[in-house]
């Protein structure tokens, strides 16, 4: 699956994944924060595909931080530039209660929050398996801390 302007495509359906079952993401409860509103919407459809429940969408900074706050977020997926904002105050709240997240950018590692290096990144455009590794491998980490 790659998801452009246009959304998410995908060569495979969710279901002929058979360790879908054992998917550490299933049911887990997702923040997207991204201000494209095509690729929000294709986020949200695809990954609730994957077993993922959408706890919130934000496409504001301030949105976001309120958001982000929530106990009800499980992990988070942040696009870095939020129109003329970054992402930053994101970022330090969602680290501040331990919960893990993940970038996509189109503008490489360079662009990332300095404070949140260690954390997995995506490159604009992105395939969504890439974006499930990712989050995968955040969750991973962070119930090993």
């Amino acid at each position: 699956m790659s998801v452009s302007s246009s959304g998410l495509s995908s060569s495979a359906a969710p279901s002929d994944d058979p360790q879908r079952t054992s998917d550490p993401l299933l049911g887990r409860r997702l923040l997207i924060v991204e201000d494209d509103p095509y690729i929000a919407l294709a986020l949200e459809e695809t990954l609730t595909e994957f077993g993922l429940v959408i706890a919130g969408m934000a496409r504001s900074v301030d949105e976001a931080v309120r958001l982000s706050r929530d106990d009800g977020v499980d992990l988070a997926l942040l696009d870095v530039n939020i129109g003329h904002e970054r992402i930053d105050p994101v970022a330090d709240a969602l680290a501040a209660r331990g919960c893990p997240f993940i970038f996509t950018t189109g503008c490489g590692r360079a662009g990332l929050p300095e404070a949140h290096l260690e954390h997995a990144m995506v490159e604009k455009p992105f395939y969504v398996e890439e974006i499930l590794t990712a989050l995968r491998s955040e969750l991973s980490r962070a119930e090993e801390r």
